[in-house]
């Protein structure tokens, strides 16, 4: 049997379908090099819908490619591996959330992006982990509820004293970092600066030199001064931090920063959703017109 050259054939699929290969930093360094744009999920969302490719190859996990179809409802939006979700997306289904909000009617319920497309459209505002500081501060004295990370809303909650419970949601690799963990790695790279996202837990976010979301860690150590950095987050960024600065060095914080979900994602994967067309992600009509609501809502704050 001919062995397949997945990248040439990645390639010519991709014209010959007039389609664009999005990948997460998350995503293995292959998978990363294949596609055609490479950042946060949002942002690649964003882009794609900007192209005028007919098909979006979403190359990360299920959440993400919803809200590639809720922002491209005319494309048609690929997941290679249909089994790659988010447990913290999951931690927050449509039902829990429409009963609290009948439990509470006078609660703005702010989405992190992190979450299903039925859970934004139940919601007012969404927000990234790079721009939630930004569309957050918008609503000092308003009654909010963070859903689904607690960690991340924590974070938004102390920095600016707001009227704000978070949802009892987390990410299981950011969430597990431990004190000793980043004290241990302190003390074998004195030189470093540690650099995490504000999915890690407060108290791991008060030892940071700096906080943001996993694009603006890369563009943090693109510009700093500093040569030697400690990564706290997904192990998936190295690989961009080290094609944009081939001369520092980056520790990560420990071995565990690894997402299952996000490395599920092959090349052979790619392929086969290419050339198959399979595993099409579908939001409902009137699911898609209420999330894309709550997500203009947060660019009416972030983009001018």
């Amino acid at each position: 049997m001919k062995k397949i050259d997945y990248i040439k054939e990645i390639n010519r699929l991709k014209k010959e379908k007039k389609a664009v290969i999005l990948a997460h930093y998350y995503q293995r360094p292959e998978v990363q090099d294949i596609a055609d744009y490479k950042g946060d999920s949002l942002a690649l969302s964003r882009i794609a819908a900007t192209t005028d490719a007919r098909m979006i190859v979403f190359c990360g996990v299920h959440f993400m490619a919803e809200t590639a179809k809720i922002l491209s409802p005319d494309k048609k939006v690929l997941l290679p591996v249909k089994e790659a979700g988010c447990p913290m997306a999951d931690m927050v289904t449509d039902m829990s959330l429409k009963k609290y909000k009948e439990e509470n009617p006078d609660v703005t319920i702010v989405c992190y992006v992190n979450s299903t497309a039925n859970v934004k459209a139940l919601s007012d505002v969404c927000v990234t982990s790079g721009n939630a500081e930004k569309v957050v501060s918008q609503y000092k004295g308003k009654k909010l509820m963070y859903v689904p990370d607690k960690n991340l809303g924590t974070y938004l909650k102390e920095k600016f004293d707001l009227n704000m419970n978070v949802w009892n949601g987390f990410c299981c690799i950011h969430n597990e970092v431990t004190v000793k963990e980043v004290q241990n790695a302190k003390e074998s790279y004195p030189d470093a600066q540690l650099i995490v996202h504000p999915e890690c837990q407060l108290e791991i976010v008060k030892m940071a030199d700096f906080v943001g979301s996993t694009g603006q860690l890369l563009n943090y150590v693109k510009k700093s001064n500093c040569n030697e950095f400690i990564i706290g987050t997904e192990n998936g960024i190295i690989h961009q931090m080290k094609r944009a600065c081939p001369n520092k060095k980056f520790y990560l914080l420990t071995d565990n920063l690894a997402c299952y979900d996000m490395k599920l994602t092959t090349l052979k994967d790619v392929y086969d959703a290419l050339q198959q067309e399979k595993n099409i992600i579908e939001v409902k009509d009137d699911i898609q017109e209420n999330a894309l609501k709550a997500l203009e809502k947060m660019f009416e704050y972030t983009d001018n």
